[in-house]
């Protein structure tokens, strides 16, 4: 039976993987009620990553002296809080700085949240613990923003953010009744946890993450616009393909879990963007093949999402006494990859190439991630003297 508080911390990762990607959905809806241009309203996307690099190791770093419950549950009244000011925000500047203010959360919650996780776990299962967590961001891609995304479209954006604010509430109130207390760490301080950085370690990791993940989002980033143009799908079987890959994501979240604790955690990474990679060859080669295009959007997806686990138990093992700011300086990186991906992805179709090009943009990116994780391991073996 799964513990009770892995299902409060899952409950978190729902609310935010929908205020982070409902709002792809949800744009063109924003700029027709502000009566503001598509681009200027994506500003809202940048914004919210933004806000992510920037609160996870800040709020890490001055919350790390108290219990990690308490910090969980001011996490989450800042996500409830200015999620609610973004529903009912009466102008473009409020929206602005209270989708910033919403992102800031979002890291150091999975970072807290990853350690407790891993705490709660039984002997050997940390990661799969972790990816429980994590199942509720791979849900709100599989139900949460489709359902968010038709609210936005059939009755208000407005609804949804309040419904998104409400979620946050209830997790919340799971956190608080069945999160159990955890002594805080008293053994790290500001400092300390700071060293962490000035380790090659941490920053290869960054590396990995930033440059490995962003194979994730080439592909999803330009996944409509790749269906509908090259395998010819009507426009109305997006959200079906949309669907598929949240499926796979689901699977793959927890898939990547077992990886992480049945063989070592970088081995797993060194095996699942590999894996990534000559997925997304194979999805380049078969994208004028409609029928492909629904098993790669389940398989790639699956494929994909496998990596999570593995990279936060990397992070959560490396970086002992810092376990809490590594693990959100993770997620920093995550949506450094989400960017770089987007941003690396876009250029071959800016110069004209096929809507499948940016394919293999992201098989690039995550065999520099797999690169990366072999140099990561032999740099450890030799570190060790093994």
């Amino acid at each position: 039976m799964i513990n009770k508080s892995l299902i409060a911390l899952a409950f978190g990762g729902l609310a935010i993987g929908m205020t982070e990607f409902t709002m792809m959905g949800i744009l063109p809806d924003i700029a027709k009620d502000l009566s503001i241009d598509i681009p200027t309203a994506g500003h809202l996307i940048a914004l919210y990553a933004m806000g992510v690099v920037v609160g996870a190791p800040i709020l890490v770093l001055f919350t790390g002296k108290y219990p990690p419950k308490k910090v969980l549950l001011f996490l989450m009244l800042l996500f409830v809080v200015f999620n609610g000011i973004f529903a009912i925000a009466p102008d473009y500047t409020t929206l602005l700085v209270s989708r910033f203010m919403s992102g800031l959360p979002h890291g150091a919650f999975f970072g807290v949240g990853s350690v407790v996780a891993a705490q709660l776990a039984d002997k050997g299962k940390a990661a799969q613990a972790i990816s429980i967590m994590f199942t509720g961001m791979t849900i709100a891609n599989l139900a949460g923003v489709p359902i968010g995304t038709y609210i936005g479209h059939h009755y208000s954006w407005r609804y949804t953010y309040a419904f998104i604010s409400l979620l946050g509430l209830v997790t919340f109130i799971a956190i608080y009744y069945w999160l159990p207390k955890i002594e805080a760490n008293q053994g790290g301080n500001l400092f300390g946890q700071l060293n962490f950085f000035k380790r090659w370690e941490a920053w290869l990791l960054i590396a990995i993450i930033s440059i490995g993940t962003g194979g994730l989002f080439a592909w999803i980033s330009y996944i409509a616009p790749m269906v509908t143009n090259v395998s010819r799908l009507d426009p109305n079987r997006v959200p079906l393909i949309m669907i598929l890959v949240g499926l796979g994501m689901f699977f793959g979240n927890l898939l990547g879990g077992k990886l992480a604790d049945s063989m070592s955690p970088t081995k797993a990474a060194m095996a699942c963007f590999s894996m990534m990679a000559v997925c997304l060859v194979v999805v380049y080669l078969t994208a004028h093949i409609e029928g492909m295009a629904y098993v790669m959007s389940f398989v790639t997806g699956l494929i994909a999402f496998t990596i999570g686990s593995p990279l936060q138990m990397m992070l959560i093992t490396t970086a002992k006494g810092a376990e809490t700011l590594a693990a959100a300086a993770g997620q920093a990186s995550f949506n450094i990859g989400n960017t770089l991906g987007a941003f690396f992805g876009g250029i071959p179709i800016a110069l004209g190439y096929a809507y499948n090009t940016p394919v293999l943009i992201g098989v690039g990116m995550a065999s520099i991630g797999a690169l990366l994780s072999f140099v990561f391991l032999r740099m450890i073996v030799v570190k060790k003297g093994v």
